[in-house]
């Protein structure tokens, strides 16, 4: 059996997915493995481009763009290492990262995940793993105050590259090493989601099964974020509130899923409100809001 499968997601990032690939290939080669891409009907040559420069690669060429999640399981149900890694098709492994989390994972037997530390382009720090969430801490992180008060990537923690190696909730989906009996005993992510929370449900239930998450700050991946719902920046924010709302009913009940929807659209309503004052004062120079009451509204009947 090889050592790792590496599945990745795609839509319409056919330039980010070669740099993706190409950067397996430089970073990987020490590891016996296989490539996985899902392409979600993709209409930018995404699938012309794997055929034609990796033609390794195996390819699943979806009709539609069945998502994130849904996408992910159709390459663990062909996948035959020992180890899946997803990774993002917006991310760049860097030398010895995927040997680094697998490292971790061999000396971690419950360990069921382990994640990388994230860096934007520039090199700098991106916010890697964070507590599973609450009602209080969603609050803080929509009001904008967490920030304020705990520093700039709250909820989730700076930097802690000279920590070590730590049990954490849940670590990024933009890169997920997950071990095969672990996915085969919790089963994979849940179809429900088509955008976001994917990872932290997933960990969640992992840990509710009595399995680990690690994260290996050693593990160093680029992620250049965004690369899928860039130009949709509206339905993208919709989707993250309907994608936890979600969450909080599946794993904590009718109540909170109510109240934290109660949270999303008072606080919606007071920063668009602001917003308007700030567009009106400026003489509309201040941006637009990016997601309006109405739409919000919609998506949040629905989660």
């Amino acid at each position: 059996m090889i050592d790792v499968s590496i599945i990745i997601v795609n839509w319409n990032t056919r330039d980010l997915l070669a740099q993706c690939l190409q950067s397996i290939c430089d970073a990987a080669s020490n590891l016996s493995f296989e490539i996985i891409v899902v392409d979600n009907a993709s209409t930018d040559g995404s699938q012309a481009l794997v055929r034609q420069s990796f033609p390794n690669v195996r390819l699943i060429e979806n009709t539609e763009n069945v998502g994130f999640a849904r996408g992910n399981n159709q390459g663990l149900a062909v996948s035959k290492g020992r180890y899946a890694l997803l990774l993002n098709s917006d991310a760049l492994l860097l030398a010895n990262a995927a040997q680094m989390m697998l490292d971790l994972a061999e000396a971690k037997p419950q360990a069921g995940i382990v994640g990388a530390q994230l860096l934007n382009p520039d090199d700098s720090f991106q916010a890697s793993h964070t507590p599973f969430p609450n009602l209080w801490q969603e609050f803080l992180t929509l009001s904008g105050l967490g920030r304020m008060l705990y520093g700039r990537w709250y909820p989730s923690r700076g930097p802690e590259e000279d920590k070590g190696p730590q049990r954490v909730g849940y670590v990024e989906g933009a890169c997920m090493l997950v071990r095969r009996e672990a996915f085969e005993d919790v089963g994979g992510l849940d179809e429900g989601y088509f955008m976001y929370a994917e990872e932290v449900d997933w960990c969640y239930t992992m840990r509710e099964k009595g399995w680990q998450v690690w994260y290996q700050p050693a593990a160093k991946v680029v992620h250049l974020g965004g690369g899928s719902s860039r130009s949709q920046r509206t339905q993208r924010e919709a989707d993250l509130y309907r994608s936890r709302v979600r969450f909080f009913r599946k794993h904590y009940g009718d109540r909170a899923a109510w109240l934290l929807k109660l949270q999303i659209y008072s606080l919606t309503t007071i920063k668009i409100v602001v917003h308007g004052l700030l567009r009106l004062a400026s003489g509309g120079r201040y941006g637009r809001p990016v997601v309006s009451l109405r739409h919000l509204a919609a998506e949040l009947r629905e989660a």
